[in-house]
């Protein structure tokens, strides 16, 4: 029995002996903290913490895991934990890759570039079409995926995997889910992209909020992305459009997009806005609909890489909730 179990082992050795030496594991984490005035009212919060994990099993070979720890709004008290990706990663030829797991879906700049770290985020929060739950944030499958090629630094990714209503381990149905987004960089700090989204969510799914779905949805996602982040001055807008189309209500068509703007009046001081806007058709089906309108001004102060305060007042006008401000503060850390 002895022999069986390291035999596999000794073989994996060699193995990656020959495609390389030893193995390169860094674990590092992220956390956040803020106060916020809202209605008359001070509280004080923690954000997420994240556990951030990457190894290079060989030269070819590598891994990335992504944990996080948060305190959940229905019982302030307690925390859950979220494996929000793990991806094993093999370059097959220069800046080519197939990866395999649970992925962010490629779909747009910021779910692409930003994650759990609030530290890297140009505004606290995420864009509102992330709190609406606008595009699936993550996908387990598998992509191919490529960067930095020729002299428009072209890159792209195609990934098929478990679709909306589904898990991390077993697809809820027989439609699997298509991204293909491509983007190119033709100078430095300015990177142009577009992607595509299909979907087929079957009738009695759960979404990851937990809502069920009552109508089979053929949903498409068509996004595009300006994002420039330069030594002087940051911009990034992105736009979604989702087609939703179900047998009772026909296609239904819905937009969510920002704008975020940004200028370092020093090396660290950057003050910036930031618009949202989503609209819902009348009769979408999918989405919860609450269009709003909202208006983001802030300041950013870096200490340095791995730590920033942000300052900023929020003013938001929803269809439920109607007209709301809130004035919010964050310490946000790497280590």
């Amino acid at each position: 029995m002895k022999k069986l179990l390291l035999t596999p082992l000794f073989l994996l050795s060699i193995l990656l002996y020959k495609n390389g030496q030893a193995q390169n594991t860094q674990i590092r984490g992220f956390a956040d903290a803020e106060t916020n005035l809202q209605q008359n009212k001070v509280s004080f919060g923690l954000g997420e913490q994240d556990l951030f994990i990457t190894s290079e099993l060989n030269d070819r070979f590598s891994f990335l895991g992504e944990s996080v720890f948060k305190f959940t709004p229905q019982s302030p008290t307690t925390f859950s934990v979220s494996v929000e990706r793990i991806v094993l990663k093999y370059n097959f030829s220069g800046n080519n890759n197939i990866l395999l797991g649970k992925h962010h879906t490629p779909i747009n700049y910021w779910n692409d570039t930003y994650h759990h770290g609030r530290v890297f985020f140009p505004t606290i929060e995420r864009p509102l079409l992330f709190a609406q739950n606008f595009i699936p944030l993550h996908t387990t499958g598998a992509s191919i995926q490529g960067h930095d090629l020729g002299n428009l630094r072209f890159g792209y990714d195609f990934l098929v995997g478990n679709g909306i209503g589904s898990g991390d381990v077993e697809d809820n149905d027989k439609y699997k889910s298509i991204t293909a987004a491509v983007h190119i960089k033709p100078v430095d700090a300015l990177r142009l992209g577009v992607s595509y989204y299909r979907d087929v969510i079957s009738k009695g799914a759960r979404t990851h909020e937990g809502d069920l779905i009552n109508w089979k949805i053929d949903q498409q996602l068509a996004t595009g992305s300006i994002a420039y982040f330069g030594k002087k001055f940051e911009l990034l807008t992105e736009g979604t459009f989702a087609f939703d189309k179900s047998d009772t209500t026909g296609t239904q068509r819905n937009f969510a997009g920002y704008a975020y703007g940004g200028i370092k009046v020093t090396e660290k001081w950057v003050p910036y806005v930031r618009y949202d806007y989503l609209n819902y058709a009348n009769k979408e089906v999918f989405f919860h609909k609450n269009n709003t309108k909202a208006i983001v001004a802030g300041i950013r102060y870096i200490i340095n890489y791995l730590a920033v305060v942000k300052l900023e007042y929020e003013h938001d006008n929803t269809q439920l909730l109607g007209e709301t401000n809130k004035l919010t503060a964050q310490v946000a850390v790497g280590f």
